[in-house]
């Protein structure tokens, strides 16, 4: 049997007064398999799988049997379709079922169908018999409505037949099946499905959810339609709210951790070409914390220094070379200069352990790291901010280069939810995919077409990543496929904001490459201010609001973008200041709430009988709700919590029944979209930021080799600057010290690329 044909996409649930009956069926329903759950003891989840495939036929006379057996307890009734079980949870009393109900299209990746959670449904095991035997307490009821204030709908998203949960890179070059899928950090109900997987050690009944943002469209490039996909990645490790998961953990893992993957394929009967890009983001790996306040917009930054050799940092990093291989590049974009003190305590600790990491590195796992101070360079009239992140993109890509193969018609018949029979015919795996861990979701809104005139122009050979040459097999081009190797990793100090901004700009020099390496365009440069740039603005600004608003609680300051598209200053002001306060709520009043609820669903708080409560001090939760957290602006999650003075349910859950809940909503978020002509601006020059923060900077900092020679002179020339007076790298770059060059060099960044930000000029590879 084809594998893609076992794959179970529908559900039938059945209920009797012993057990619950679920049969699943493919997508044309040609094969049935039947689960049965126990009800007899539904403190335990007992499950058994009938090993028996049966036929459209079976199924019927299955059922009829079914009703049979059962008819002295009333028989076998139908309860709801389903799309999958999401997993099992207790709390004090019995186990719940949490099922999906109604599941949408918003894309799909090569035919296999992308679907965002619709509804869902929490089902009580037990019966009429056995509920009067469990506890039926208050405490067990505030444990449903916490749960319930998961909201499934809102960027949740699955698919049947395709791992999305991994890129698409590793789906062809490291297929898995099964089990270790669901290990990944990106399963976000991997702790819910882990006891009926110990059970029946199998999948097909359980769907993996990947919690972040998808995207897709349709672009007509050059004649060609192109899908565009764009997918974030929400690691459920030290997984949470703002202020209350900032970091590292002692496993190295980090706040905010999310991987960015961006696919480009030509939309065609013919051969496929296919690409892939991959980017990362995540949390300063540190020892360090914020305080939420109510009374402070911007609460001190509390660097914790229990961490001396950077043991957890040195993990981090350690996990990233595993996900992706080398090189590991890091975009610090925090401030250089306040007034008091606070990014900048970070950003002299991390040059600090990222010196200690490097020493004990051999040269070829160095961490490759660059500093730009992005707040203060873009209210700079000088600087064209997305000029410089596009151009360290450029070098960035030049390290990494990116994932790139060609698919035949007959290896695309052979398709499996992982997409390894391409793999049988094709090219072996690549040795930096060695490792298991490697919305908003809806199609882009209408916006104006992209023309052939605005992204097909002249190849310049000089310009971008060397190309393969091409093979002639007969009449068939045949092109070498490409991987990419290692990553780019940015953060600021959110991961938000002006993080979003540099992923664009990463995104944006990739997709140039992406569409040349597809033959889709002529020259890989794509410009700032033609459609094609503004139409992938339009999805990183899509993505960086929603994982702001996952994170942080407000959709993300997006000046940069709002500025790019002409917007009135006084109007950008406006948007920032009341998603400012908008954020400052959330997390002042509902991070503590929505951190326990995620503790909860995630498994890292599991109640127990006779132990303390979730909301108790004594629970052990390092982050506890209290009655003033409980109580927030009009008592509503006191009122949540409580149960009190609130019967209806949470409308994204119906609980213990099927009753359906209302669609998703769009969120709050601006609609006001507009692009103005933008005049573009070619010279770039920084201004100088200086810093002596550890004595001896680790960080290949930008201001530094931006700055004009009047200022780098005065930087010279100043007493307590640990660097030589001599004039630069002979016969090489003006103005950069031995020393500097040094470890320039040792970044393996390219002499024309420090030539240009050196000298603010263009530059070609």
């Amino acid at each position: 049997m084809a594998e893609a044909d076992s794959c179970l996409e529908s559900f039938e649930l059945y209920e009797s007064e012993s057990k619950f009956y679920i049969l699943g069926t493919n997508c044309n329903k040609t094969i049935w398999r039947l689960l049965k759950i126990d009800r007899m003891e539904p403190s335990e989840v007992n499950v058994h799988e009938d090993s028996t495939v049966l036929s459209q036929s079976d199924y019927l006379d299955m059922l009829k049997n079914l009703d049979e057996q059962h008819r002295s307890t009333g028989g076998v009734k139908f309860v709801t379709n389903c799309f999958g079980i999401i997993g099992f949870i207790k709390f004090l009393g019995p186990y719940y079922m949490l099922i999906i109900t109604e599941q949408r299209k918003i894309g799909d990746i090569f035919g296999h169908m992308v679907y965002q959670v619709s509804k869902t449904a929490m089902i009580e095991l037990s019966n009429s018999t056995t509920r009067p035997k469990l506890i039926n307490s208050k405490d067990e009821n505030r444990y449903k409505k916490l749960l319930q204030t998961i909201d499934l709908r809102k960027d949740f998203f699955f698919s049947h037949s395709y791992h999305i949960m991994r890129s698409l890179q590793k789906n062809f070059n490291d297929p898995q099946e099964g089990w270790e899928l669901y290990d990944t950090m990106f399963v976000w109900n991997e702790f819910l499905t882990r006891g009926i997987r110990d059970i029946l050690k199998t999948t097909l009944w359980t769907v993996a959810l990947v919690y972040g943002f998808f995207k897709q469209d349709k672009l007509a490039i050059c004649g060609k339609d192109i899908m565009l996909t764009l997918i974030a990645r929400r690691s459920r490790h030290y997984a949470g709210t703002r202020y209350l998961k900032r970091g590292v953990n002692e496993e190295g893992r980090v706040a905010n951790d999310v991987e960015t993957e961006q696919i480009v394929y030509e939309d065609m009967l013919g051969p496929w070409q296919i690409s892939s890009v991959v980017q990362n983001r995540g949390s300063i790996p540190l020892f360090w914390s914020q305080e939420t306040s109510k009374l402070n917009l911007k609460p001190d930054i509390i660097l914790h220094g229990k961490d001396k050799n950077y043991e957890a940092t040195r993990l981090h990093f350690e996990n990233l070379r595993k996900r992706y291989g080398n090189p590991i590049i890091i975009l610090n974009l925090i401030k250089t200069r306040e007034k008091r003190p606070r990014e900048i305590i970070l950003r002299r600790e991390f040059d600090r352990a990222i010196k200690i990491i490097n020493s004990g590195l051999p040269g070829e796992d160095h961490l490759r790291y660059l500093h730009w101070d992005l707040h203060k360079n873009s209210q700079s009239k000088s600087t064209n901010a997305l000029q410089v992140l596009l151009k360290v993109a450029f070098e960035a890509l030049n390290l990494t280069e990116f994932f790139y193969r060609q698919v035949s018609p007959a290896q695309r018949a052979e398709n499996s939810p992982n997409l390894s029979p391409t793999l049988k015919n094709g090219f072996g795996p690549h040795v930096c995919d060695d490792d298991n861990n490697c919305g908003n979701a809806d199609y882009v809104d209408d916006l104006d077409d992209i023309s052939q005139e605005d992204t097909c122009g002249n190849y310049d050979p000089g310009n971008g990543i060397a190309e393969d040459r091409s093979e002639v097999n007969g009449s068939t081009q045949i092109k070498p496929p490409k991987f990419q190797k290692g990553v780019l990793r940015t953060n600021c100090i959110d991961c938000l904001d002006r993080t979003n901004v540099a992923q664009y700009a990463y995104g944006l020099a990739a997709l140039g490459y992406q569409l040349h390496a597809l033959g889709s365009v002529e020259s890989p440069e794509v410009h700032l201010d033609s459609p094609l740039s503004r139409h992938l603005m339009h999805f990183y600004e899509r993505m960086g609001d929603t994982l702001a608003l996952q994170y942080g609680g407000s959709a993300a300051h997006n000046k940069i973008f709002s500025a790019k598209r002409g917007h009135l200053k006084f109007a950008i002001q406006s948007q920032e200041f009341f998603r400012t306060l908008q954020r400052y709520y959330s997390n002042a009043y509902m991070d503590a709430y929505k951190q326990a609820a995620i503790n909860l669903f995630l498994g890292y708080f599991q109640p127990q009988v006779g132990k303390p409560a979730l909301w108790e001090p004594e629970s052990g939760d390092e982050h506890v709700l209290d009655d003033e957290t409980s109580n927030g602006p009009n008592g509503v999650l006191n009122s949540a919590l409580t149960g009190s003075k609130n019967e209806g349910q949470h409308p994204n859950w119906s609980s213990d029944s099927v009753h359906g809940m209302s669609s998703a909503s769009d969120n709050s978020m601006s609609k006001s979209r507009y692009t103005p002509t933008v005049s573009h601006i070619k010279h770039i020059s920084c201004e100088l930021d200086y810093y002596n923060g550890s004595g001896d900077s680790n960080f290949l900092d930008l201001d530094w080799l931006s700055a004009s020679d009047n200022e780098r002179s005065k930087a010279i020339s100043t007493p307590d600057v640990n660097i030589s007076t001599d004039d630069g790298v002979h016969d090489v770059i003006y103005g950069i010290t031995d020393d500097q060059a040094a470890e320039i060099q040792a970044q393996g960044l390219s002499k024309d690329f420090v030539q240009w930000v050196n000298q603010g000029e263009t530059f070609w590879y």
